[in-house]
């Protein structure tokens, strides 16, 4: 990708945009969020080459990061970047969890309450409704992520 940006106008929206610190710690519940003055759009780290960053949100908060390089050639500025998940366990947690859960109440259903035919229907459709929503919830805040990404950056895409 390229963007409008000059590598020193990148690195200082990096600096401007970026709060500083380990997504690791983000991703734990060790980290105090900011509760007082600006909230910078991005949370994570980087460097004169490369960078790794997350929205920084306390209250919806994702699991994908965006990773990436960037440097100059032929003065204009490269920007190499994917998004992928910062942790396979927590995504692994966010789209399986619901499956699991089915499964679980169907087994407490079907074992010990054989009368409850339709709580057992009404708690599978609300289980169900959940794998859903979740699934389409983590996609739009990927697509928010990147889309994020591409405006403050002023990266245009190459397709």
């Amino acid at each position: 990708m390229e963007s409008k940006l000059s590598i020193a106008e990148f690195r200082a929206r990096l600096k401007n945009n970026t709060e500083i610190g380990s997504l690791k710690i983000k991703f734990s519940h060790l980290r105090i969020f900011p509760r007082f003055g600006e909230l910078k759009p991005f949370y994570g780290l980087f460097d004169d080459k490369s960078f790794r960053l997350t929205i920084n949100s306390a209250t919806s908060p994702t699991c994908y990061v965006v990773k990436g390089s960037y440097k100059n050639v032929d003065n204009r500025l490269k920007v190499d970047y994917t998004i992928e998940p910062n942790s396979k366990i927590q995504l692994f947690w966010v789209k399986y969890s619901p499956i699991v859960a089915i499964i679980v109440i169907n087994l407490f259903f079907v074992l010990f309450a054989k009368g409850l035919r339709r709580a057992s229907s009404i708690v599978n459709l609300f289980l169900l409704f959940t794998i859903f929503y979740s699934r389409w919830k983590e996609e739009r805040k990927r697509k928010k992520l990147e889309k994020k990404f591409l405006r403050i950056f002023e990266i245009k895409r190459d397709w």
